[in-house]
């Protein structure tokens, strides 16, 4: 075992070497990776390809699978519509073929676009604004999916003891907002842990502020997020008939493409020839005048659509019902609803102790698909009735 460790320790060190050499100026090392809690086993995968790692391995990253990214029910409707999970790969693709060409380190690109959304609650962003809703109802600030986000790493993974990601990590799916259009991002320096906890405190209490990343690679990931996402939205409302190609503004299409493989293309090309030995990412500007047009039309056209609404007030009403529902059977201990049984009772008396019971609602609720989410509110509405001999007379 000690030869087989001292081998390993040897390979690993070997592999670091090369890899700096290939990195720019601008890139993060490995050695610049931290942790705000020492682990003391040895471990030969570099720092940021073993948060990949641990993210990859979560409960939380399995139930992408689960959850809307813009069209409810995808994997009912048509399988080959845009999940969750699917954006997410396709960040992660993205944001590495990027930084491979910028002489980035890609382990910490990897670990940042895996992690960046798992925050997210069903229903997509939708379903982000009833959760805020209920959020400042019960007192517990705004609700954002990058924070949450970050809180599932942190708090709420592996029984409530989180993940114990590097300092990089953390800040890259904090600062991932690929809603906000920027042109150029610049990583702000000496970023530090009072950075996150300021830009948290500030946007729970109702302020807008942004996070600029502090890394490259964090910058690429959140550049990365847009162009995964505004040509992949555009094909799945063109296959579900909210809109036809021929409906895309003039100026986007001549520019960026008219199909998703030609806007990802042309976006990440721009991307590269302007960012390469740069201290900054960025978008050209005319290639970036006509992302933000076209982001436009896809928030009037598509995001705003009220044939993608038509189970809206539905579902709306049932975050109210669902999180009264779980707040009740708290107060009533009552140990064999779900709450409990697939969610408290696997954490640590640190969660249990340090989370009111508004809060643990939420990160519950959060934390379900769109087809769990769909189960549990029937069973709050029709309860099961299986003891119980209904007659017909």
């Amino acid at each position: 075992m000690k030869q087989l460790n001292n081998d390993l320790k040897h390979i690993a060190e070997s592999i670091a070497l090369k890899e700096k050499r290939l990195f720019s100026d601008f890139a993060t090392g490995n050695e610049q990776a931290f942790r705000r809690e020492a682990e003391d086993e040895q471990h030969y995968r570099p720092p940021f390809a073993l948060d990949r790692d641990r993210i990859f391995y979560s409960g939380a990253f399995r139930r992408y699978t689960g959850k809307t990214q813009v069209i409810y029910f995808v994997s009912l409707l048509d399988e080959q519509l845009t999940s969750r999970i699917l954006h997410t790969l396709s960040v992660a693709q993205i944001s590495t073929t990027i930084g491979r060409m910028l002489s980035l380190n890609t382990d910490l690109i990897d670990a940042i676009a895996l992690g960046h959304d798992l925050g997210h609650p069903p229903f997509g962003h939708d379903g982000e604004k009833f959760l805020d809703e209920i959020s400042r109802k019960h007192s517990l600030g705004y609700f954002h999916h990058n924070i949450q986000s970050l809180r599932v790493v942190d708090h709420i993974t592996k029984n409530g003891r989180g993940l114990n990601l590097t300092f990089q990590t953390r800040d890259g799916i904090l600062a991932h907002n690929g809603e906000v259009h920027n042109q150029v991002l610049q990583p702000r320096q000496n970023g530090k842990e009072d950075d996150l906890l300021q830009y948290m405190e500030s946007m729970q209490n109702g302020q807008t502020v942004d996070l600029m990343p502090a890394t490259s690679e964090g910058c690429v990931v959140r550049l990365a997020d847009t162009i995964a996402y505004i040509g992949q939205d555009i094909e799945d409302a063109i296959r579900v008939g909210l809109i036809k190609r021929e409906e895309l503004p003039e100026n986007p299409a001549r520019k960026l493409g008219t199909y998703n493989g030609q806007i990802v293309d042309t976006l990440v090309n721009d991307v590269v020839a302007g960012s390469y030995q740069k201290s900054y990412v960025t978008f050209s500007n005319p290639i970036s005048d006509a992302l933000l047009e076209l982001k436009n039309f896809n928030y009037k056209s598509i995001y705003k659509s009220k044939k993608l609404k038509v189970n809206h007030q539905r579902i709306k009403r049932g975050f109210s019902l669902l999180f009264d529902y779980y707040l009740q059977a708290m107060e009533n201990d009552d140990r064999e609803n779900e709450i409990f049984t697939h969610f408290l009772n696997t954490k640590d008396a640190v969660y249990i102790d340090e989370t009111s019971p508004a809060l643990r609602v939420r990160d519950f609720m959060a934390g379900m698909t769109d087809r769990y989410f769909s189960q549990m509110l029937a069973k709050a509405v029709v309860p099961v009735t299986d003891s119980l001999e209904v007659k017909n007379t």
